[in-house]
């Protein structure tokens, strides 16, 4: 029978002090979804019933299309991190990180082609 310390234990399990640079992470990245979303809605919510020509003009300003790029940037972002804290909880060795490469590059990718997309509609 060993009798080990509460500290012998932890050695080796993490720091307790690399998660305050995620929280803070997602402590802004949710408040600006608070702004975010609801702008997302009003401007979907602007344009929903509309003929393709209404849309495509309505989005082809500046306000509205900034304003669903940004909403999809930080919704992106948010949940990457989401995923990110997840994957690192839960699986480990070369699968985490091959998970984490790919979940990264997804969600840039899909950051590229919403922004391209975006783009496209507004120019």
């Amino acid at each position: 029978m060993k009798f080990l310390t509460d500290r012998k234990r932890a050695i080796g399990m993490g720091s307790g002090r690399e998660g305050t640079h995620h929280h803070w992470q997602m402590i802004i990245s949710s408040i600006a979804l608070c702004f975010a979303v609801p702008v997302f809605v009003i401007t979907f919510g602007v344009i929903f019933g509309s003929n393709h020509e209404e849309v495509l003009s309505y989005l082809s300003r500046p306000l509205p299309a900034l304003a669903l790029g940004i909403s999809l940037v930080v919704g992106i972002l948010h949940f990457r991190q989401e995923i990110v804290e997840a994957v690192e909880d839960y699986v480990h060795g070369v699968a985490g990180k091959l998970t984490l490469f790919g979940t990264t590059a997804f969600t840039y990718v899909l950051i590229a082609v919403a922004l391209f997309a975006l783009a496209k509609i507004a120019l």
